[in-house]
């Protein structure tokens, strides 16, 4: 079994853009790059977790949200890293958009998209980790019964001084550094 860092997109990986529909916006925060390699240069499995509610909501397509992941994929190419997979919930119940204006398992806090990665890449939830800039990611980190659910100071995590995580990190590079630390 692999062990892997969960790590979600906006905020945490690429600066926050409400809604985030042109690649021409996609930014890495400084560090990310540098964050994925270390994870993986330790033998972690590096996976995007991501929330797309847009998409529902009629504010953009998946061939958007494709373009948006590529552009991000080439940033992080520039360094020489790559993330192992990107998985992405498309719904919102109140969205406008059939089929995806419906309640799922996949929107995290909920699980499916940790259980997708599992079942893929024969993933040890439970000796893996999770790092986002919101509450719902550390709640599902928790919820999937990850080592550690960390909150980055970045993105919303910024403007949430009281928090459920495990760790409060500055950045990415800074939690991937205290994950490293720990697995010692």
């Amino acid at each position: 079994m692999h062990k892997a860092v969960f790590l979600d997109r906006d905020g945490t990986v690429i600066e926050e853009c409400n809604y985030l529909k042109d690649p021409e916006q996609v930014k890495l925060f400084p560090g990310a790059a540098q964050a994925v390699k270390l994870l993986k240069e330790k033998g972690f499995l590096t996976v995007i977790v991501t929330n797309q509610s847009g998409i529902a909501r009629g504010y953009f397509d998946i061939h958007t949200l494709q373009q948006v992941h590529a552009k991000m994929n080439l940033l992080l190419a520039v360094d020489g890293v790559a993330v192992d997979s990107i998985y992405y919930c498309p719904h919102y119940p109140g969205g406008i958009i059939a089929p995806f204006n419906i309640d799922c398992d996949c929107r995290k806090p909920q699980i499916g998209l940790a259980l997708q990665a599992q079942k893929e890449f024969d993933i040890d939830l439970n000796h893996s980790y999770m790092i986002g800039d919101k509450e719902v990611d550390v709640d599902f980190g928790k919820n999937f019964g990850a080592k550690a659910a960390i909150l980055v100071a970045t993105g919303y995590g910024k403007n949430n001084p009281h928090t459920n995580a495990d760790y409060r990190a500055k950045d990415l590079l800074d939690a991937a550094t205290w994950i490293l630390k720990n697995e010692l």
